[in-house]
């Protein structure tokens, strides 16, 4: 890691999660960058979350880097979302995935169950003048069943929740929903795993990879799921996705410890760029790593893999990772890009986001 260039930059909260390279001229041209990154900044509503980070066209590596906000207009799903953790792009559109999770202690919660995306082509000038139209899916824990019977279905086997963790994830999620009447109660089952998030990349299908945190493997491996449909969640307020298949990445795993997905990035064709890290963080009074702990002290590391077509639901996929770098000492890289042979990480810092690059 000591190869990396390490930039401090200030930010109203702590926390940026993911990097997408941003692919708007026009933008790039405004602000006079030449390479920016669109991210997601804390966990507040999504509309004012969405950040792009960019560096000055002749500044040196060191120097240039500055970071602004998006002005999103989310219309009646304005303040009904949180928790944004991944970026992916699709036919010029920049979508941005919520974690489906919960906070440490749980239980889940339905504004962190949800979809948005803009238009990228739709801003031209600096993005503190534009005001952008977020479309914003709400889904109602509808990912969360599909995903679910997913795992059932495939041919993989998920690791099982601790006792805690199943009653406050999902029994007191069940309990609050019928106890409130909530319509998204009858999405929920008793032998649910609690699904976390935290990665998101397009396939060139037009298929939408999602990096789970948790869960993992039964053997503590980080699972993908690929989903299909999802630009006609946004058509059509009642359409569901599709779970198409369940990955495996082998290899990504040292011996004794569970892994989840931190980010991920499309590299070209079928090939994608992944951090693979602890499945919560430490010291936040997570009861995932109470009941888990062998998820707790894994450092972060960059692996790379690429996809095969074909296959089914009902096989659960096997690929191999290839191993790019560990990033020592790191538990908390959030995203990463690798743009013109040069990765770039951003990780969650006290007070500050920090960008690290080839």
């Amino acid at each position: 890691m000591d190869d990396l260039t390490t930039i401090d930059l200030e930010r109203g909260g702590n926390e940026a999660s993911d990097l997408l390279p941003v692919e708007n001229d026009a933008l790039l041209a405004a602000h006079s960058w030449d390479r920016g990154f669109w991210t997601v900044l804390d966990e507040g509503h999504v509309e004012d979350c969405v950040a792009v980070l960019g560096h000055h066209v002749g500044a040196g590596d060191r120097e240039g880097w500055e970071i602004h906000a998006l002005t999103c207009l989310a219309g009646e799903n304005s303040g009904r979302t949180t928790d944004g953790e991944a970026c992916a792009r699709h036919d010029g559109w920049v979508y941005v995935v919520g974690s489906h999770y919960g906070s440490k202690d749980g239980p889940l919660q339905a504004k962190r169950a949800w979809l948005a995306r803009f238009h990228e082509q739709s801003i031209d000038r600096e993005v503190p003048e534009t005001d952008v139209s977020l479309q914003i899916e709400r889904n109602q824990f509808r990912l969360h069943r599909v995903i679910n019977d997913a795992l059932d279905e495939a041919d993989v086997v998920p690791i099982v929740p601790g006792d805690a963790v199943r009653d406050r994830f999902i029994a007191q999620t069940l309990e609050r929903g019928e106890r409130k009447g909530k319509s998204w109660a009858h999405r929920l089952r008793d032998r649910d795993v609690p699904i976390n998030v935290e990665a998101a990349a397009f396939r060139p299908s037009g298929t939408l990879l999602l990096g789970l945190r948790f869960p993992t493997s039964a053997d503590g491996e980080p699972l993908i799921v690929e989903l299909a449909g999802v630009p006609e969640m946004f058509e059509d307020a009642e359409a569901w996705p599709q779970v198409e298949r369940v990955w495996v990445l082998e290899g990504a795993t040292p011996p004794g410890t569970l892994t989840g997905f931190r980010a991920l990035s499309h590299a070209g064709g079928d090939t994608f760029d992944a951090i693979i890290g602890s499945i919560d963080a430490t010291g936040k009074g997570s009861i995932l790593l109470d009941d888990h702990p062998a998820g707790a002290e894994v450092e972060s590391a960059h692996w790379r893999f690429t996809l095969p077509t074909g296959g089914t639901i009902d096989e659960a996929i096997r690929v191999r990772g290839e191993h790019v770098r560990t990033l020592d000492g790191l538990r908390n890289v959030e995203g990463l890009s690798v743009e013109g042979g040069r990765a770039h990480y951003v990780t969650d810092e006290d007070e500050r986001i920090q960008l690290r690059f080839e």
